[in-house]
Formats: structure tokens, sequence, C-alpha cells
């Protein structure tokens, strides 16, 4: 029963699309300009239609633009805190009278946690 119903909307989406292709055809056979006019129009409506939904849907910061702005904060502080810029070539060029006036900064420590284990204790296998 499933397998008819599948036939069926397969046969009724061919037979729209079929009619949809004599359409467009005789309307190009008849009427060029008026075809190329209403051509025009849709991609014209369609490309308005996208910058609207492009702007009100693209107003607030999605999870990749976050995710990028703070990729490109995190790689602004690194070449800040290690002293390198970027010139035009795009290679890293150290300051050296900028570098050497500067007092190097304490690093903070980082951040981690002890996990205590049984790491003396060995496990019992059993071997072939």
């Amino acid at each position: 029963m499933a397998i008819l119903k599948k036939r069926k909307s397969v046969l009724f989406a061919g037979a729209l699309i079929l009619l949809a292709a004599i359409g467009m055809i005789g309307m190009l056979v008849d009427n060029p300009a008026g075809f190329i006019r209403q051509i025009a129009l849709i991609v014209l409506i369609s490309f308005i239609l996208y910058l609207v939904f492009r702007r009100f849907m693209g107003a607030g910061p999605g999870p990749a633009r976050k995710e990028q702005r703070q990729f490109l904060k995190a790689a602004r502080e690194s070449r800040k805190r290690n002293g390198h810029k970027n010139d035009s070539a795009g290679r890293n060029v150290v300051h050296g009278s900028l570098a050497s006036l500067r007092k190097p900064k304490k690093k903070t420590a980082a951040h981690l946690t002890v996990i205590e284990g049984k790491k003396g204790k060995k496990k019992n296998r059993a071997s072939f």
C-alpha cells in the first residue's frame, strides 16, 4: 500500500513538471519577449526576497560568526602578546626597539587540574 502511495506522488510530481515544461515551451514560442520579461521578474523578486531574508535573519551573530569573531580576537591578542605585527607582504616582523623597551610580562599559571588515580596498581590481565 505504501509503494502505491509513493508511486502516485512521483507520478503526480512528474506530470506537474511535464505540464510546466510544455507551458514554458509554448510561451517561449508564442511570446518570447513576454517569457523573458516573466523570467526576469521572477529572478528580480527572488533576489529581493533573498536580500530581505538575509537582512533580517542575518542581523544577529550566528554561531559561525560568533566563533569567527572569537578566533580573530584571540589571534589579535596572541600577536599583541608576542610582539608580532604583520607587514604588507604577510610576513611576521618583530619590532626590536619596541620589544626591548617593554618589560616581559609574567605568564599566568595554566589552570590545570591534577586527576589522581591508581597509577601504581597494575591491571590484572590474562596473557595468552
